[in-house]
């Protein structure tokens, strides 16, 4: 699909593209809700008398784990409501390019994948939507 036809689809449709300002907060607020989450569930990983050098290691072992956490946030909420926390908060949808619904599990479950690559890569898969008209990051774009 062209852009000039996915924004004559758009304007047909009634929809906006969501501005960078709301989509970094909402982002924002999920990186804050699943820190919070990591934290309540893995504290407990943590002596207390641990020092500052081996409470990072502590935390960096666990990384697989706060991946594995943002990709079942991430796809849980954008397959059942088209929207994570951040994006309730913010009014804001995420849809599927082929019939404007919330997306399918798949699809889901490949678009919070993806975002984790992007993360990993230095965040340029978000940096690609400030340059994009569609405003689409790499892990919008895997998703259709």
């Amino acid at each position: 699909m062209t852009n000039e036809e996915l924004i004559e689809k758009f304007e047909r449709e009634n929809i906006t593209l969501a501005p960078l300002g709301k989509r970094a907060l909402a982002y924002l607020i999920d990186e804050l809700l699943v820190s919070l989450l990591f934290i309540f569930i893995y504290m407990d990983q943590i002596p207390p008398n641990a020092t500052t050098e081996e409470t990072i290691t502590i935390i960096n072992s666990l990384v697989l784990y706060v991946m594995v956490l943002k990709v079942i946030y991430q796809t849980f909420f954008v397959w059942m409501y088209g929207a994570t926390l951040g994006r309730i908060a913010m009014k804001i949808r995420v849809i599927s390019l082929s019939d404007l619904e919330k997306p399918s599990f798949p699809l889901s479950l490949s678009r919070a994948s993806f975002r984790i690559i992007s993360e990993s890569l230095f965040y340029l898969g978000f940096a690609w939507a400030m340059l994009n008209p569609k405003r689409e990051t790499w892990h919008d774009k895997v998703a259709h």
